[in-house]
């Protein structure tokens, strides 16, 4: 089944074009079934090119998906066509206001990781999204620093600076490998990783209820899931492109500032060489897999949601 997009939103068009399927409005009406309605809360610079990337891997289940965008309400992108976030993002406070309720809820990042949570302009109304999320949204997945923020404010667990930018390739490992969430799961695999600030192993372990799914050697924790608030935290990056790396790399050599290239990322470590893409397969298991544990355990009828229990399997 596809993920049903509106036909202009550029995603559609670059979906279609990779064999993904995907169905407008019309098409989707025609269908009797209750398709799944989740959300991104977009807070990166690259609005197109982060939901193109999240839209590939939800829109590649059996399932029909209804995709809806969400922005913070006072914060205006810089980096994105004033007329693209009119037609297709809805303010965070108009979503809120209206009583919708979601399946489930992706909460991207942002590249603020430097500044303190409480200094981030948008802070106050983040948490507030954290909050109603526990209300309004079946399973939440916090990615980044949107799953550092989350930790945060549910936990108290803190985000350290490093001293270095942990950028690459980095190999991770398997610790739950009976979570349904990782089912299908090489015992390691290599994923992006593209960050200023790290979240600690014993502080996550030290919290009841967290539980670390996947972690790296080098790069620390990565995937926790806390079934508290019905929620993941992932601090890396499966949804990533095959050259969104090198985007990144890229920018840093033009402004001049010393950066080292990804590691493990170019062939032999060369940048004039073409990257080759060794995460895809473990990205479309992932959300694959949330995707199949939201559908097993929300509600049918999709006001239940919020209750104290409405996981179908309880």
């Amino acid at each position: 089944m596809p993920i049903k997009l509106p036909a202009t939103l550029p995603a559609y068009s670059v979906l279609s074009s990779e064999g993904v399927m995907v169905m407008d409005d019309a098409l989707a009406a025609s269908q009797d079934i209750r398709p799944l309605r989740i959300a991104l809360l977009n807070l990166m610079p690259k609005k197109i090119q982060t939901e193109t990337q999240f839209a590939r891997l939800i829109g590649a289940t059996p399932l029909q998906i209804e995709f809806h965008l969400i922005r913070m309400t006072e914060h205006n992108s810089k980096t994105t066509a004033a007329e693209h976030m009119e037609a297709f993002y809805h303010p965070f406070a108009e979503v809120e206001a209206s009583g919708a309720k979601f399946d489930g809820l992706i909460i991207t990042g942002a590249p603020i990781e430097h500044m303190p949570f409480d200094e981030v302009t948008y802070w106050e109304e983040l948490r507030r999204v954290f909050d109603w999320s526990q209300t309004h949204v079946h399973s939440t997945f916090g990615v980044c620093w949107g799953g550092m923020a989350m930790i945060n404010h549910f936990h108290g667990v803190k985000k350290h600076i490093l001293d270095a930018k942990a950028f690459g390739l980095y190999r991770h490992r398997v610790c739950a490998p009976e979570s349904p969430y990782l089912r299908g799961f090489s015992d390691d695999l290599a994923m992006p990783v593209s960050r200023w600030t790290e979240m600690r192993r014993d502080e996550i372990e030290g919290i009841e209820g967290l539980r670390i799914l996947i972690d790296s050697p080098e790069a620390g924790p990565c995937l926790v899931e806390d079934p508290g608030h019905r929620a993941l935290y992932i601090f890396n990056h499966l949804e990533y492109d095959s050259f969104t790396l090198k985007e990144e790399y890229d920018r840093d050599v033009l402004s001049g500032g010393a950066i080292t290239p990804p590691r493990n990322y170019f062939p032999g470590d060369d940048p004039a060489q073409t990257p080759l893409n060794r995460w895809r397969s473990h990205a479309h298991l992932l959300y694959g897999n949330w995707v199949s544990e939201i559908y097993l355990t929300t509600p049918f009828d999709i006001g239940r949601i919020g209750e104290d229990s409405t996981d179908l399997r309880k």
